[in-house]
């Protein structure tokens, strides 16, 4: 059986687009070098790849961790899902929600903390 490393690009591709996602956000969500994101994404260099590349490609972008060894092998076809992709936007946005209450609360801590030594006269 041939790998089609063409159609691996092809869905990563498609779903980071839906996704909005840019090649530095799947590296960071995969723990795969932005490198070999790159190449892969690219479909500049066709070599073996660790299993577990493939894995945590396809569990970062919200597949089963066997999707993109599937698509590879030929056993799974390449479909637009619509569903999954407005899930995988939703978890992105309220990932960055949390994020950025996470920077909000730390910001008004500092402010709270500068505050109190403005009143205190330093």
């Amino acid at each position: 059986m041939s790998e089609d490393w063409a159609a691996v690009a092809g869905a990563i591709n498609e779903r980071m687009s839906g996704l909005g996602w840019r090649q530095r956000d799947l590296a960071e969500q995969s723990g795969v070098s932005l490198a070999t994101v790159r190449e892969i994404q690219r479909h500049s260099i066709e070599r073996r790849r660790s299993p577990r590349t493939l894995q945590s490609l396809s569990s970062a972008l919200g597949w089963p961790a066997g999707h993109l060894a599937a698509v590879l092998d030929g056993r799974m076809q390449v479909e637009p899902a619509s569903r999954d992709n407005v899930l995988s936007r939703l978890d992105r946005v309220e990932r960055q929600l949390d994020d950025i209450t996470g920077r909000l609360d730390a910001l008004r801590a500092d402010l709270a903390t500068v505050l109190v030594h403005v009143r205190a006269g330093r």
